[in-house]
């Protein structure tokens, strides 16, 4: 199993307008091949969310990452930058243990 995380640091006063919009959008992820769940992770200290995809392969992410119902998911109603704290990273595991 793969673990893809995008943390995305959002300042205190624009993380009600993001949840709100992370919420509402339509991701098409339970229709993909390959997806397993979805997890999105509010922050108690920082300023980081953590969006956490689970997918049973690499390829089935890459092949999500390549579809348009990716780009629909991301395209739309977006934050100013000013609501970001910094910049959004990726880090993708593999599972090797999971209990």
């Amino acid at each position: 199993m793969i673990v893809v995380e995008n943390r995305i640091p959002v300042r205190k006063d624009y993380r009600e307008k993001f949840e709100k919009l992370f919420s509402e959008r339509e991701s098409h992820l339970s229709e993909t091949p390959g997806f397993v769940r979805n997890e999105v992770l509010r922050p108690i200290k920082g300023d980081e969310y953590i969006v956490m995809t689970h997918w049973e392969t690499m390829e089935h992410f890459q092949n999500w990452m390549n579809s348009d119902a990716f780009k629909k998911a991301h395209f739309g109603g977006t934050l100013p930058k000013e609501a970001f704290v910094g910049e959004n990273t990726i880090e993708i595991h593999e599972v090797f243990l999971s209990s």
